[in-house]
């Protein structure tokens, strides 16, 4: 085979490879409790949080299957409790719920109540307790523009050294509302572009994941592509190599939603190289 005809299959696999992630790319952020449906975030005070579509209750959703006083969210020693004040409006499983006490989405199986087409969250962040309300058919999953994306390249698909912290480094991340969280970083990603080294820290979120998540921000920043950075997932690493495809970077939710809390780039992670691959601005229904 000649180098042109390998480059060309290397280019078709890549081509497919990409497609492939896109198409679950896409059906992630456009399903029911995808990206595209966050509504309202409410952070909770300690005590009772009142909580209906009237509003002087605390917290306000103004939909028509709630009651005005729809019920309390009681927020006492880091736990948090749904208390209804209306019945047969908050349903758990299919079930009306009185009172229940409301798992985080930091567990793997966290609470979701439902009221027709809300669905209700505990969130958890750097130990901030709050509500995020996503409506299946809000106007941005309705009004769904479809996702833009760099031309696929494949020499951003890198064979990259991986040079592991030993021991691990905990870096301070600070997400989109100024909150600050410790996170781990087994290593750095280290590839050539441009006649240089560059570094990426690496971020393994939980014990045992098999991925490691990246946010970096570089030159197309604020023009191309979403003005925080991206963000990307990369498989473990095989002794000191670890294979990065740049063409699977994607915009973070708080590109689509203000309701949500996007970790930022650490400044080591914020490059002055041009990334162009990967999924581009996206804009807004108005």
């Amino acid at each position: 085979m000649s180098l042109r005809s390998a480059a060309a299959d290397d280019s078709q696999d890549e081509n497919a490879r990409i497609a492939d992630w896109r198409a679950k790319r896409l059906a992630s952020l456009t399903g029911e409790t995808g990206w595209l449906t966050p509504i309202a975030l409410y952070w909770l005070k300690q005590g009772e949080n009142s909580f209906g579509r009237a509003t002087d209750r605390a917290f306000s959703v103004d939909d028509a299957v709630l009651a005005p006083d729809t019920g309390a969210f009681v927020l006492r020693d880091s736990r948090v409790r749904y208390v209804a004040h209306a019945p047969k409006v908050m349903t758990y499983l299919g079930n009306p719920v009185a009172s229940l006490d409301l798992v985080p989405d930091s567990d793997e199986n966290p609470t979701e109540l439902i009221a027709g087409s809300l669905h209700f969250m505990l969130i958890e962040r750097a130990g901030h307790l709050g509500i995020r309300v996503r409506d299946s058919v809000s106007p941005n999953r309705v009004q769904f523009k479809g996702l833009q994306y760099f031309p696929v390249r494949p020499d951003w698909h890198i064979q990259a050294r991986f040079e592991p912290y030993v021991p691990e480094h905990r870096i301070s991340i600070v997400n989109i509302l100024g909150m600050t969280e410790q996170m781990t970083s087994p290593g750095a990603i280290v590839f050539e572009r441009d006649g240089r080294a560059w570094r990426l820290d690496a971020i393994l979120e939980a014990p045992g994941d098999s991925e490691l998540f990246v946010m970096f921000s570089d030159a197309t920043s604020g023009k191309q592509t979403y003005g925080a950075g991206r963000f990307l997932y990369v498989g473990l690493p095989n002794a000191e190599r670890i294979e990065v495809d740049f063409n699977k970077a994607f915009n973070p939710p708080c590109a689509f939603t203000d309701f949500a809390t996007c970790p930022l780039p650490p400044q080591q992670n914020q490059l002055t190289l041009a990334i162009d691959a990967g999924e581009l601005k996206y804009q807004r229904a108005q």
